[in-house]
């Protein structure tokens, strides 16, 4: 069987050296993905002006974050094979477009299902980004400066990440919500310019062709199943709406991986799984999201529902996890430590903290914020060493020759981890919290809309602690979640280097 091939070698036409301007290109690539990656978790902080002006409800408020990611992660793999055979360039032109013609619209909805619509269609563009900026990272450093370069967009992307609600939270102190989209537009259309003016067009005709009817299936399927995930709680496991959603999702898994097994030219080598190095990095990856994504998606409401803080203050506080990551990450203290302990150890060590950071918030952060500080520090701490342990398990999993392939399923994980991290854990808070209800309060499908329907101060503490503990379960049940995906990943990862290494894939 003919497998998916990804040209991520440089050209014989690219200089020795790399190309003379591959700095500056690296500098507007970054400027992309920061964009695109902030949009991940910017969302998070605007969570009280959203319900209130667009009375937006609980199950809103999450497809309004999962539209974005579950589209972006459905089309990675698709994204990514597309601008190897008609161009990175062109594609990465395309997908700065569609990502300002989205946040265009975004800024500008006026209810909660435009905003989803157009939350969606800034996935596609995110998508394009996402596999364009590292295909072209690739193709323009030779081998000896690939390593820093690659190691520079990693530090971007968590940058991004984790800087979301603090320029979010400044958004909404001087301006309305749909301005922390609108601010997209200027930055696309710089980084536009830059990309047609700068960036090499480079592609591989001979390339295999895009697999359009797997990223239908796989696109939704996950949407199912998330669907499923979010709105269980409101509707009951068992309705019809439920269980019909849930097979849909499991049936369009099941077709997925029945056709990509069957073609040529798959989105996604079903016999990369052989390998236990894979399936290790694979378990951790997506449980890493899940954990991270997921619990800033609790933090940010702890900060402001239980807690009080404005959406400045809130971002604010989220600082010390994202000052962790980049500083670890740019003093290369992950590096060291892999070389001392390893994959397998510290890829559970990582993890480990992130599940200690997500239990300190949950058990210190009720009282006040200085208990939160060592869990944000934790979390920082655990993704600094197990992200870049993890990225290096999954691509030496794979044959070199498909490197592409495997940046491609790097990212599907990461995004698909993050959807799943805000569905699973927004899905407890939801089921807690309105377990702790009763009356007119408990009917309620949002704190906000809880505090209105409670009669009476009592009333109303009451519905806070029933929040709060909320929060602190779901963030539990993520510690729990990650630790279990750290200990899986770390014995899968040291079995398979136990093991000869065997053809796998």
């Amino acid at each position: 069987m003919a497998t998916t091939t990804t040209d991520t070698t440089p050209p014989t036409t690219t200089p020795p050296q790399g190309h003379p301007q591959r700095w500056l290109i690296l500098g507007v690539i970054c400027l992309a993905q920061l964009t695109v990656l902030i949009d991940n978790t910017v969302l998070n902080v605007a969570i009280p002006s959203l319900t209130t002006e667009l009375h937006a409800s609980a199950t809103d408020i999450q497809w309004m974050i999962n539209a974005y990611a579950l589209v972006q992660s459905g089309l990675l793999l698709t994204a990514g094979s597309s601008a190897d055979r008609y161009g990175r360039k062109k594609l990465l032109a395309a997908g700065l477009a569609l990502f300002g013609i989205g946040s265009l619209a975004a800024g500008l909805a006026q209810n909660a299902g435009q905003l989803i619509a157009a939350r969606a269609g800034m996935g596609i563009g995110g998508a394009l980004l996402m596999t364009t900026t590292l295909a072209v990272v690739v193709q323009i450093f030779d081998a000896k400066e690939r390593v820093k370069a690659i190691g520079l967009w990693s530090t971007v992307a968590m940058l991004g990440f984790a800087s979301g609600p603090l320029l979010g939270g400044f958004m909404l102190e001087h301006f309305w919500w749909g301005a922390i989209f609108l601010v997209n537009i200027p930055v696309a259309v710089l980084a536009l310019v830059a990309v047609l003016a700068l960036v090499p067009e480079s592609k591989n005709p001979a390339g295999d062709r895009p697999d359009l009817l797997g990223a239908v299936l796989s696109t939704v399927g996950m949407t199912a199943i998330v669907y499923v995930i979010i709105t269980g709680p409101e509707h009951g496991w068992a309705s019809g709406q439920v269980l019909a959603a849930a097979a849909v999702g499991v049936g369009a898994m099941a077709v997925f991986v029945w056709w990509e097994l069957r073609i040529p030219y798959p989105m996604l080598d079903l016999h990369f799984f052989r390998d236990q190095r894979f399936v290790g990095a694979v378990a951790g990856s997506i449980l890493v999201a899940f954990g991270m994504v997921g619990s800033l998606f609790l933090l940010t409401q702890h900060l402001q529902f239980v807690l009080g803080y404005e959406p400045l203050e809130a971002g604010l506080r989220t600082v010390p996890l994202a000052a962790t990551v980049v500083v670890l990450n740019l003093l290369g203290v992950g590096a060291r430590v892999l070389a001392r302990l390893g994959t397998p150890g510290t890829i559970l060590l990582g993890m480990g903290c992130v599940a200690a950071g997500l239990a300190a918030i949950a058990v210190l952060g009720g009282d006040g914020y200085g208990g939160m500080v060592v869990g944000l520090v934790l979390i920082g701490i655990g993704a600094a060493l197990a992200g870049p342990a993890m990225a290096n398990a999954l691509m030496g999993s794979i044959p070199p020759e498909k490197a592409g392939v495997g940046a491609g399923i790097n990212g599907t994980l990461a995004e698909f981890g993050n959807g799943l991290g805000v569905a699973v854990l927004g899905a407890v808070l939801n089921s807690r919290f309105a377990a702790l209800l009763t009356g007119a309060a408990g009917a309620a499908v949002s704190l906000p809309a809880a505090m209105a329907a409670a009669r009476g101060p009592e009333d109303r503490e009451r519905v806070r602690d029933a929040f709060a503990s909320g929060l602190e379960t779901s963030q539990l049940v993520g510690a729990g979640a990650v630790l279990a995906g750290g200990v899986l990943a770390a014995v899968l990862l040291r079995r398979a280097e136990a093991a000869p290494r065997t053809s796998g894939a």
